[in-house]
């Protein structure tokens, strides 16, 4: 049955209607930043840029590197965000927006997030890089999904229970990295983690500056769990949501991260430009 007018949203040119793209305006391989500047600061290392377009916060370049079709897009910060620019980049593979109808052959895409994040273990280097094996999400957003076949549900049930915060409405869920991602950006660089995908930068991770966090024991409660050896290393703000919403539509995502805070120790880089770039380009040769 044809989707309604009211449920794919399409402009006048018939692009879709937040991201303002074409199908044909995308590659398979897909990096996500939050950052509106950033998206040149991956397509300058393009050989070729043969799209550029944006509205609003969602800016989209698609290039080649070294013959490899490759498309950076800003997300914006948050999972709000991530929840359009997630179902409108598979509606742009998946639909056919002629008779506006789901496509038998579906093509899976590659997502790579290039993102900065805050480390909440003391050993965790500033200006490391961190590859989010499991992200955790206290946000809310795939609760309005149905996703327990896809869910890390262990991982989330012993999280729930250790932390008892349903009394405040929150409800951790949780999903892993693709592996044959995470295989291909993986070297003696990177460090694996689990990462804790927020509903904001201050009261929900813990910052007060005028506002007490309701949660006083939040940075201690997180960074005391402990799942199959393994400790919660850092917060950030889209990564939980990237995994969830990629896993039910059926396509692949790696979270990189570029650890420019560490909130044990207080410390924060003392040039997180140049620790972005590096991320960028470590990743670009990984993926091209």
């Amino acid at each position: 049955m044809p989707l309604a007018a009211s449920e794919l949203i399409l402009n006048s040119d018939g692009s879709i209607y937040h991201l303002n793209l074409l199908p044909e305006d995308i590659a398979e391989t897909i990096i996500t930043v939050g950052d509106p500047e950033r998206v040149h600061d991956v397509s300058k290392h393009f050989d070729v840029i043969e799209v550029k377009k944006g509205k609003r916060e969602f800016h989209t370049h698609t290039g080649i590197l070294n013959g490899k079709r490759i498309s950076v897009i800003s997300t914006g910060i948050g999972t709000d965000n991530i929840d359009i620019v997630f179902n409108e980049l598979d509606a742009l593979v998946n639909i056919d927006f002629g008779n506006r109808e789901e496509k038998d052959k579906k093509i899976a895409l590659n997502f790579i997030r290039i993102g900065t994040s805050g480390a909440i273990q003391p050993d965790i280097d500033i200006d490391s890089f961190l590859l989010s094996a499991h992200a955790i999400g206290l946000d809310g957003l795939m609760h309005f999904y149905n996703c327990s076949d896809e869910q890390n549900i262990t991982l989330a049930s012993k999280l729930n229970s250790y932390l008892g915060w349903q009394n405040r409405h929150i409800t951790a869920y949780a999903f892993d990295c693709d592996d044959l991602l995470k295989n291909k950006l993986n070297s003696n660089r990177i460090r694996f983690g689990t990462t804790v995908t927020n509903a904001g930068f201050y009261g929900p991770q813990g910052r007060g500056i005028r506002l007490s966090p309701a949660l006083k024991d939040f940075h201690q409660k997180l960074m005391a769990f402990n799942f199959q050896d393994k400790k919660v290393t850092n917060l950030e703000m889209e990564t939980a949501g990237i995994y969830g919403l990629a896993s039910i539509l059926g396509h692949r995502a790696v979270s990189m991260n570029a650890i420019l805070a560490n909130r044990a120790t207080g410390k924060f880089s003392k040039n997180p430009a140049r620790t972005v770039e590096q991320l960028i380009q470590y990743c670009l040769e990984k993926i091209s």
